[in-house]
Parts: structure tokens; sequence; C-alpha cells
């Protein structure tokens, strides 16, 4: 694994700043969403951002 890749173990310990729910990883879009808050968050360079401004509403 590439230093810059997400280590989906994280998950186990990250959850949503809004809602407090879990996350679910799109290795695809590289993102963690947030079904309850209906964001998804970036992720980039591995680490996730955490960060409401920065989430993306889902469609």
């Amino acid at each position: 694994m590439s230093e810059t890749q997400f280590d989906p173990k994280m998950l186990e310990a990250l959850v949503c700043p809004m809602t407090q729910d879990t996350l679910k990883y799109d290795a695809e879009k590289q993102e963690l969403v947030s079904k309850s808050a209906n964001v998804a968050f970036p992720i980039r360079n591995g680490i996730p951002v955490m960060l409401m401004d920065e989430a993306r509403v889902l469609d």
C-alpha cells in the first residue's frame, strides 16, 4: 500500500462530524460518505478531510 492510499481500517475510528453516524468508503471517488448527513468527505493524499466546508452534498 502506498503512503497516499486511504486505509479502510480508519473507518473503525471515524464518524460523521455532523451526525456521529458511521461512514462508507467509496474507493472509486476517494470519499467517505455519510448517508445520514447526505454528504461525502474527500480523501486527499490518503487523508480524510472531515470538514463540513469541504464536504460534497450528495445528489
